[in-house]
């Protein structure tokens, strides 16, 4: 019990420093510090990452940074492709599901370490454009089908791998909209709250046994160390956080590497 709150201190903590993307490490802590499976540890992680997202959702949404338009297409096309994700992950073996993992967090890294280094996505050329004087997307067809596109990947990763999604949401809406990154971070953060929620319920549906106590206790933790998180984020160099962090999944990713394919 005491391992669950100093994990979930230790990813709440990432999770404030890092943002929308510092809760892809929830999985493999318990992964690590529990001795779960991926099936156990993804809805435990969901409902940690979910209820974090939730509470920066809530404050974008106060700011006026939310597109919640463009939320709720990816929300609506995200939900049922997280079952499709869960199925998948059932049927797949587990050193399978850990290289995979390992894989994305190799390139959330990669990315990281280009944003780092100054390295800018150009959005000259962007499907969906804010129109100056509401603020608002210009919606067409095309464009609820890009952010359908996006939500439906975004849910399926869910489900497969139990990941918020914000490394699928956050460098698409850089590249195919001219939002701000403040708004796409609050947009992201919508997103990850209610298509990790619909996960944990899907996952609960298709048999997952959630340990109660456990469960809310690395919530809490994550609750927690995210507030930490974003104190100490206010005394640091960006540029700082992003190469640390890019490291430390680095570390991860061959951790989850030799666990699949070295130690199985």
């Amino acid at each position: 019990m005491e391992i669950s709150l100093v994990l979930g201190v230790l990813v709440g903590a990432v999770l404030g420093l890092t943002g929308a993307g510092g809760g892809i490490l929830a999985v493999p802590a318990l992964i690590v510090g529990m001795g779960w499976t991926m099936q156990q540890a993804a809805p435990v992680a969901l409902i940690a990452v979910a209820g974090g997202a939730a509470i920066g959702a809530l404050d974008g949404l106060r700011k006026g940074l939310v597109r919640y338009k463009a939320a709720t297409v990816m929300v609506l096309a995200g939900l049922p492709f997280t079952s499709i994700g869960i199925r998948v992950a059932s049927g797949l073996p587990q050193a399978w599901l850990l290289g995979l993992f390992a894989g994305v967090l190799l390139i959330v890294a990669v990315r990281l370490l280009r944003q780092s280094r100054g390295a800018e996505i150009c959005t000259d050329k962007a499907w969906a454009h804010l129109d100056a004087a509401s603020g608002r997307f210009h919606w067409t067809w095309s464009i609820a089908l890009l952010f359908a596109s996006i939500g439906a990947i975004t849910g399926f990763m869910t489900g497969l791998l139990g990941v918020g999604g914000g490394f699928v949401i956050v460098p698409a809406l850089r590249r195919f909209t001219d939002l701000t990154m403040h708004g796409i971070v609050a947009t992201s953060l919508m997103v990850i709250a209610l298509v990790g929620s619909g996960g944990v319920i899907a996952a609960v549906a298709h048999g997952a046994n959630l340990p109660l106590m456990m469960t809310a206790l690395f919530a809490l933790a994550t609750g927690i160390g995210m507030l930490l998180g974003r104190k100490l984020a206010a005394r640091l160099v960006e540029r700082h956080i992003q190469i640390g962090f890019s490291m430390v999944l680095m570390v991860v990713a061959l951790g989850m590497s030799l666990k699949a394919f070295v130690t199985a």
